[in-house]
């Protein structure tokens, strides 16, 4: 079984930065596609962003050239860095990872909250 544990999230003013922490733990193979989703109240849950162990990325168009996912294989840890954070950033953030792409396991979650 793998375990998603998040941590980093909490409440930022608009034009401010988070950096959000994913700690993974469980059979490595399971581990290889990892990512960022969020859900905001009332609106589906969104890509973010998604690494595969390779370092290929890929990012939700609204987060593109304003976060950046990065990967510590060593430690099993997935980042992500959020900047020029907007209100419409707020949500709550999950962890994902799966095999050959996310979404196999989830973590409970992170919120971030932007004010403006």
């Amino acid at each position: 079984q793998v375990q998603l544990v998040e941590s980093g999230g909490g409440l930022v003013q608009a034009g401010g930065s988070l950096r959000l922490s994913c700690a993974a733990s469980g059979s490595r193979f399971m581990l290889n596609a990892m990512g960022w989703y969020r859900q905001a109240p009332g609106k589906q849950r969104e890509l973010v962003a998604v690494i595969i162990s390779g370092g290929r990325t890929n990012y939700g168009d609204s987060v593109k050239g304003r976060f950046t996912i990065s990967r510590d294989n060593a430690k099993n840890t997935v980042y992500l860095q959020m900047n020029s954070l907007k209100p419409e950033d707020a949500g709550v953030y999950y962890c994902t990872a799966g095999r050959f792409l996310p979404g196999d396991y989830w973590g409970q979650g992170t919120q971030v909250t932007v004010s403006s």
